[in-house]
């Protein structure tokens, strides 16, 4: 029984560091001033699992030139289940100069993460974004690092990342690619077919309202790289402004 229990904690902690079907790409970029609604969704199924369905509502605020601040509430489906809530998160978000004051943009990420199942402690993720814009288009790249504080089996440090490539053809449509994965503990990766990988086409977009106010949305279908990682994702973020 014990060994049950243990197997099913560690698996509980491990799903918990990989990327849910509702990530989304962090920039470093702070307005400040400017209030934001935003809505994650989505819906990814692992092999031989079934459907898993995730949505987070956030509100967030540019408090200073160089400070945004935001509340994060992630809710999750699997089957049939009903939908509960999984965990609230306080993200924050660090910038050291203005957008295009350096050769690349740097923001730093701060979250402090609450499971609703308290046996998973507290997940704290600190992570470097990375902005560079070559003309009309735009990479990003974030490496994060990911642990559970006082929780009740033992976690590791583990290495997550997300990037984005867009090419920036209009203000209300921009085309280009997603990715996201985890490779394990931060100082000994796992073996290449245990690690996952999701990466696939995206679409982009804002849509002034009035003098102020906008509608942001980004849109990706992303495929598993690996038999470790599910073959498909659709994720989307739907944000208003103001």
């Amino acid at each position: 029984m014990k060994k049950s229990t243990l197997a099913a904690g560690l698996l509980a902690l491990s799903s918990a560091a990989m990327a849910g079907p509702a990530a989304y790409v962090h920039t470093p970029t702070v307005e400040y001033g400017e209030t934001e609604i935003e809505l994650h969704l989505g819906t990814t199924r692992e092999p031989g699992e079934e459907r898993e369905t995730a949505a987070v509502l956030a509100f967030a605020r540019g408090l200073t030139q160089h400070w945004y601040s935001e509340v994060e509430f992630e809710f999750e489906r699997e089957g049939s289940q009903g939908t509960r809530l999984e965990a609230f998160e306080w993200a924050n978000i660090l910038t050291f100069a203005e957008q295009g004051e350096w050769p690349v943009d740097l923001g730093l990420l701060l979250v402090l993460e609450r499971p609703m199942d308290h046996a998973e402690g507290w997940e704290v993720k600190v992570g470097a974004l990375l902005q560079k814009d070559f003309g009309k288009v735009q990479l990003n790249f974030n490496p994060i690092l990911e642990r559970h504080l006082d929780a009740e089996e033992e976690s590791e440090t583990e290495l997550v990342y997300e990037w984005q490539a867009k090419y920036r053809y209009a203000q209300a449509f921009e085309f280009g690619m997603q990715g996201f994965g985890e490779v394990g503990k931060w100082n000994d990766w796992e073996d290449s077919d245990e690690q996952t990988h999701m990466a696939g086409p995206a679409i982009f977009g804002k849509w002034p309202i009035g003098e102020h106010d906008a509608i942001k949305y980004d849109m990706a279908l992303l495929y598993g790289l690996n038999d470790h990682t599910a073959d498909h994702t659709l994720r989307m973020t739907v944000e208003y402004e103001f």
